[in-house]
């Protein structure tokens, strides 16, 4: 078996929320101790990593961001080297992301090259966010890239492919929680109290009119409810209702004006039900957005390798806290083809493992053409 495919499935089956990846830093740093160590220099963050090696003549530092973090899901593939942690997994592909990096930090410790590496194993991508501050931490002041580089998995393309687009590639995102809190009270008396079920019903539907109504039809936004819970039991009004969702925009100015209308809508729930509401906004990721001239130049480059296919794909609705770091750093994300019959954040996502190698042979030979 392949060593990076091996190392895939074992972190396959240690998947751990956001800042709680405890094992899988573990896993990492056991890794990297078998690398030569004389170029090579290991510094925590929380539960991430950064991972310096050193250029033979460093005129510039080229950055890698892989993801760490699994989601709160139970796996349901059935695979021998399925998630041994009750309810979570690896259901996005950052088993992948990871076994892709240490490929590529396998490569380069014994294939110098003259700019500085930097890896970054980034935790929390799922939530609440791990770039931003790895982003403002101090090892990052000393250590910033000049340049930064991403993939993530896309269950939809197949092996051999990659897409990506300078430009937009992902969408702002935000969380979205928003708290009733009324008068409850029996079943059989409604006109006694303020039904928060009632309520959350209403204002659920009064948010899918922002996007028809309030964001021109020229601009891309979704606001998507996706869990409503409230009361206790079936003969008791419910006091309390919460509502858990997500905003998506192309542009900073829709999520300005997206929210914006979700607070006065929630003022009119208070007012027409007579109840109190809190909003919070969670966790808020900026836009991905690819540097127009590395992207082309990788988009080149990837279409001169005989075993790669490019697809110019168009933007999407996707969340991703990379956003971040290029918003700092020029650089860019793209999609790697894996070619899965289940898609992201599904219990049955099973990538096809034989992408491990390519990414790292196509990120390898790239590395090496920018960094000599």
């Amino acid at each position: 078996m392949d060593t990076f495919v091996k190392i895939r499935r074992e972190l396959h089956q240690i998947p751990e929320l956001g800042f709680q990846e405890f094992k899988t830093q573990e896993y990492l740093l056991s890794y990297l101790q078998t690398l030569p160590q004389d170029r090579l220099v290991i510094k925590k963050w929380k539960t991430g990593l950064f991972v310096m090696l050193h250029g033979v003549n460093p005129k510039k530092t080229i950055g890698y961001r892989a993801d760490i973090d699994g989601l709160p899901i139970e796996e349901q593939t059935e695979l021998s080297y399925s998630s041994r942690h009750e309810g979570r997994m690896h259901a996005c592909g950052h088993d992948f992301h990871m076994s892709i990096a240490l490929g590529v930090i396998s490569y380069f410790a014994e294939n110098p090259i003259n700019d500085n590496l930097l890896f970054i194993f980034q935790p929390a991508e799922e939530g609440p966010g791990g770039a931003e501050p790895m982003l403002a931490s101090e090892v990052m002041k000393v250590w910033k890239p000049d340049m930064i580089i991403a993939l993530h998995i896309a269950p939809e393309y197949p092996v051999g492919t990659i897409a990506v687009k300078e430009g937009l590639l992902f969408a702002n995102t935000s969380e979205l929680f928003i708290d009733l809190k009324g008068k409850g009270g029996h079943a059989a008396y409604p006109h006694q109290t303020n039904d928060m079920v009632v309520a959350a019903c209403s204002l659920v539907t009064q948010l899918q009119t922002i996007i028809s109504r309030n964001i021109d039809p020229l601009d891309s936004a979704v606001v998507t409810v996706g869990k409503i819970s409230g009361g206790t039991v079936q003969n008791i009004i419910a006091e309390n209702a919460r509502l858990e969702g997500t905003i998506r925009t192309l542009s900073p100015e829709s999520m300005g004006r997206v929210k914006k209308r979700i607070e006065a809508l929630v003022k009119g729930i208070e007012t027409g039900f007579e109840c109190e509401c809190s909003i919070d906004y969670g966790a808020m990721y900026y836009q991905v957005y690819n540097d127009h001239n590395l992207t082309n130049e990788f988009m080149e480059f990837t279409k001169s390798q005989t075993d790669m296919k490019v697809i110019e794909c168009r933007e999407a609705m996707t969340g991703e806290d990379f956003g971040y770091m290029l918003k700092e750093i020029p650089g860019f994300m793209f999609w790697l083809g894996v070619d899965s019959s289940y898609g992201l954040h599904h219990s049955k996502l099973n990538p096809n493992e034989a992408a491990i190698q390519s990414a790292i042979s196509l990120i390898s030979k790239y590395v090496s053409l920018k960094g000599n």
